[in-house]
């Protein structure tokens, strides 16, 4: 094959693959004048968790000015979307993107709340089930209330891990409505049910935290289900109003006193 057989084979690979191009880039919308037409917002637990509504991420964004309906796809930028939504105290992840049909996407999942702190020095927030703080909101809901001489280290460090096992047993959950923390760190229960106050004890310590919390979980379920028993076996009976405090601080025994008449 002759060298100008070879350049004119050549250059109609060039030429087809150049009007290739042409007509794909002709066929393709013109991405940087599209304008965004609809944004959809999904935030995960919505209905649980409740701190987040779709109507909360549109103010958070217009607020930055990043808010992009009706902006050029040229100009919106997820991770600016992302980073901003993120920095809200009651966010957990966020992911956005944008589709060719002029649509931005926002999925957002939420810090879960397990115990709200209301302290005798007047703090008041939550507290998400990693031991984080959150910011006290309009929010209400059935979360134990935490109450007393609480401090954010004794908050974070202990109270964190017995919510967290107070709240992932249904019957306890329901059953407890607040944790009431004594000067000496002695753990008080009020429940939902009765006219009585439980004394639990005093939290077992480390200062590993996989250890603290498997400790402070096997003494919530002993403490509970010894709790238990007794309603069952002996307030059915007794009557539910009959004392007015319950101690579970030692081990094989119950000390209750009865309530004045």
């Amino acid at each position: 094959m002759s060298w100008k057989k070879v350049v004119i084979i050549a250059l109609d690979i060039v030429l087809a693959v150049y009007f290739g191009l042409a007509v794909t880039s002709f066929n393709k919308p013109d991405v940087t004048s599209q304008v965004c037409t609809k944004v959809a917002i999904n935030i995960a637990d919505e209905t649980t968790n409740g701190f987040l509504s779709a109507a909360e991420i549109k103010k958070i964004l217009e607020r930055n000015q990043i808010y992009p309906l009706e902006k050029r796809m040229a100009f919106v930028d997820p991770r600016r979307i992302e980073d901003i939504l993120k920095t809200s105290p009651f966010v957990n992840t966020a992911q956005c993107y944008t589709t060719q049909d002029g649509h931005v996407c926002i999925n957002v999942t939420q810090r879960l709340p397990i115990v709200r702190i209301k302290s005798i020095n007047g703090d008041d927030y939550y507290l998400d089930d990693k031991g984080g703080i959150m910011p006290n909101s309009k929010y209400t809901s059935d979360l134990i209330i935490a109450s007393g001489n609480i401090n954010k280290w004794f908050a974070q460090t202990y109270l964190a891990y017995l919510s967290i096992a107070l709240m992932g047993n249904d019957l306890w959950r329901n059953l407890v409505e607040q944790i009431h923390v004594l000067p000496d760190r002695g753990i008080e229960l009020v429940p939902r049910i009765g006219d009585n106050i439980v004394f639990m004890g005093y939290l077992p310590e480390s200062k590993v935290k996989e250890e603290r919390q498997q400790l402070i979980n096997e003494f919530v379920d002993k403490k509970m289900q010894r709790l238990e028993k007794f309603y069952k076996y002996g307030l059915s009976e007794a009557g539910w109003n009959k004392y007015s405090y319950i101690s579970l601080e030692f081990d094989n025994q119950i000390i209750c006193k009865k309530k004045k008449l």
